[in-house]
């Protein structure tokens, strides 16, 4: 290959970067080390200048040991304390176990009592001084000596019970359970009593002593579903917390440590043996001499009976309380306990009961019926009685509210108000009673039999049951279950195309206020049971505005159209049995097939009302219907509630008053009573009308006896006959 004569080759150059670069690492390294070497041995010389040795030395560690195991402790001290900060910086307590509920009737008299019974009206200055001394005395003595914790207490509560006596004292303070109520849970563990601890500290710096103390009496379990004093008071001596004997402070204030161990309707003798040691402990404290405990100690307390807690209106109050619990959800209240005002009518409420209650008694076992419901209100929904089963002691249950009952033909009401209003139909006008089937289902007439052409009104008074059938497939059954929903019925069910007959399940309640929507014009009038609600204190957290407007469900045409064929059942229809002489009554009888439902629902001018019968198992009852036993009850509570009353006219049914007629259903009393019991007054129970009538008659008797032999006496004497 011939050479390029132009090429010239390049010398290369030696490179010496990464030997410099690897030199300067190196001593870098070096230079490093031996200052890291020489800044050690420097601070060596100072640290030895704090070396100590022999006893000094001893010391050092002893100290250094426990600031190093105090600065751990403190830590995890503050980790565990972490959820009482954030309890306390959120400002929320715990809520008691439920809420305190105080029900009156609708003139404002205390009806019953629902949740737990707790009060916080009563300042610590109007507290009987030897309660809160009976108090201090046995739960904590030196109160208002410590910071939160009482160091010595706890030491002598532990003493006490190494030695088995856990009688006189406990191991925590007034405001350590105080924290443990208001924020912490009752489990026992020591992550608990250090978060009980910092909480304790913080109730103390943040509140004085006596505000602590009012907080405990308060709060504190009594038992019995009792929360603090005031209604531990009422509940166990009936009296103001003012008002109780040093006996009686001595028995609750033995109760804050095991209230179900020592609550004297529990056990009363252990109750008695409890307030002998509180006493005692007053005199160990100090507080009182043993002259001045005498009297209490020989007369100790004794308890009320509660029995008659059992006459309140229960199933009513079982209800109202789940309405108001609804309503304090609602509100952005922190109270637990609350005072509402009712509708309900207590006397109206023995009406109702002793009206159901005897019915059944009496003819109950004829028929094969067990159980019974009935709901009463007013033209606007307010609740005047709720029966919810034959005997609130035997079973809570409350029939009047559970939606699991067939309304029969007295859901027919749906059907013919939504022809009228859909279809401009009048009762006047003409249907044909024939048979009539929507694919394989062919509904039958009560008597198997047909009519042929009859009125909208003769064929609802009878109580036929094509018609219906026949006017729900012209309307649409979906558009009677929708208008059966605006007037009151809140239970969903399938539309079926038996759905005419009453197929659907429904309350008590709910027909109730569906059939008040024809006595209040055609408006939606829902069955309500609270008109206020407020807190002990007084805060308003719920009233009912009875100036409210209110949704029209029915033009008044058909109302008036409904209740005149309401009316023509009563007279002559299925439901003679519950025509109230001298009332304009109105109303549907309703029966389920295999009679196991019997209805009657109807008002007047005054009262609305749904009575149900059947049993609980569901067994078919012996051939009752709505026109029998339900209209019975129905016309006996009616007659009851609409003496000495001023009766109301019913909108579009026409009716001449006649006041002079008897308003008692026929062989319910005496005839010789009736004319008196027109003039009872309201508050007279039927039971009442008739022990008076036992009274009369005794008095008569006796005073019959007595002017007999009041004549005899002052008759002249025969002569003797002179042949003798």
């Amino acid at each position: 290959m011939a050479q390029d004569p132009f090429y010239t080759k390049a010398k290369r150059k030696k490179s010496s970067g990464m030997m410099a670069a690897d030199a300067w690492l190196d001593s870098s390294f070096y230079e490093f080390w031996h200052w890291l070497g020489a800044g050690y041995t420097r601070f060596q010389d100072i640290m030895s200048v704090f070396h100590v040795s022999g006893i000094k030395r001893f010391f050092v560690e002893v100290f250094s040991d426990a600031f190093s195991f105090f600065a751990i402790g403190s830590v995890l001290m503050v980790a565990l304390a972490m959820p009482a900060f954030n309890v306390t910086a959120t400002g929320e307590y715990n809520k008691a176990e439920d809420y305190s509920i105080i029900f009156l009737d609708r003139f404002g008299a205390e009806t019953g009592r629902r949740g737990i019974r707790s009060d916080d009206s009563v300042p610590l200055k109007d507290m009987p001084d030897y309660l809160i001394k009976a108090t201090l005395a046995t739960e904590d003595r030196r109160y208002y000596e410590h910071f939160g914790i009482d160091v010595l207490g706890t030491l002598r509560a532990l003493l006490t019970n190494a030695s088995g006596d856990t009688s006189l004292h406990g191991g925590s303070s007034i405001t350590q359970q105080l924290a443990k109520q208001l924020f912490l849970s009752s489990e026992r563990t020591i992550e608990r009593k250090i978060v009980e601890a910092f909480l304790s500290v913080w109730l103390e710096w943040n509140y004085s002593k006596d505000e602590i103390l009012k907080l405990y009496l308060d709060r504190a379990y009594m038992g019995g579903g009792n929360f603090g004093v005031v209604a531990a008071s009422e509940y166990y001596f009936g009296k103001r917390v003012q008002d109780i004997s040093l006996a009686e402070a001595a028995m609750l204030s033995g109760l804050y440590k095991a209230p179900g161990r020592w609550a004297p309707h529990i056990d009363l003798a252990a109750a008695r043996g409890r307030a002998n040691v509180v006493l005692s402990n007053l005199v160990a404290a100090g507080f009182l001499t043993e002259g001045q405990v005498t009297a209490a100690r020989r007369n100790p307390a004794t308890p009320i009976d509660r029995s008659e807690d059992a006459n309140s209106p229960n199933y009513f109050l079982d209800w109202a309380f789940e309405q108001a619990k609804d309503i304090i959800a609602d509100s952005s209240t922190n109270s637990n306990n609350f005072l509402i005002r009712t509708t309900i009518d207590t006397t109206l409420q023995k009406y109702a009961e002793e009206a159901v209650v005897s019915t059944v008694r009496e003819q109950g076992e004829q028929y094969d019926v067990s159980e019974a419901a009935m709901v009463v209100t007013d033209t606007q929904g307010a609740i005047r009685a709720m029966v919810g089963g034959m005997d609130y002691a035997k079973s809570q249950f409350n029939r009047a509210i559970v939606s699991t009952r067939q309304p029969g033909s007295a859901y027919k009401i749906f059907v013919y108000a939504e022809a009228f209003e859909q279809l401009g139909l009048t009762p006047d006008d003409p249907i044909t009673d024939r048979p009539v089937c929507i694919g394989d289902w062919c509904p039958q007439n009560y008597g198997r039999n047909y009519k042929g052409s009859v009125s909208l009104e003769s064929a609802f008074a009878q109580s036929l049951n094509t018609v219906p059938v026949t006017l729900s497939v012209k309307t649409g059954r979906d558009s009677i279950a929708e208008l059966s929903h605006r007037m009151g019925l809140t239970a969903d069910y399938p539309v079926t195309r038996s759905l005419a007959l009453g197929v659907a399940s429904v309350s008590v309640l709910d027909m109730t206020s569906s059939y008040a929507v024809l006595a209040n014009r055609g408006l939606k009038t829902p069955a309500y049971g609270i008109t206020r609600m407020s807190t002990l204190t007084g805060d308003v957290i719920y009233e009912v505005d009875p100036e409210a407007p209110r949704e029209r469900i029915l033009s008044e045409t058909t109302v008036a159209n409904m209740n005149r064929m309401l009316r023509s059942v009563v007279t002559g229809g299925t439901g003679r049995r519950a025509d109230v002489p001298g009332v304009p009554a109105v109303g549907k009888s309703g029966t389920t097939s295999s009679y196991r439902d019997a209805w009657f629902c109807g008002f007047t001018g005054n009262y609305v009302a749904a009575v149900w019968l059947g049993n609980d198992d569901y067994h078919p009852t012996n051939d009752l219907t709505g026109g029998n036993l339900p209209a019975m009850v129905w016309q006996k509570f009616m007659a009851y509630a609409h003496t000495n009353t001023d009766i109301e006219p019913v909108f579009g049914v026409e009716y001449e008053f006649q006041p002079e007629e008897p308003l008692i259903a026929e062989g319910d009393l005496d005839p010789a009573l009736v004319e008196e019991l027109i003039e009872r007054p309201p508050s007279l129970t039927p039971e009442a009308a008739r022990k008076l009538a036992d009274l009369a008659e005794m008095f008569g008797a006796s005073l019959e006896a007595t002017t007999t032999a009041s004549t005899q006496a002052s008759a002249p004497v025969p002569m003797i006959s002179q042949g003798l």
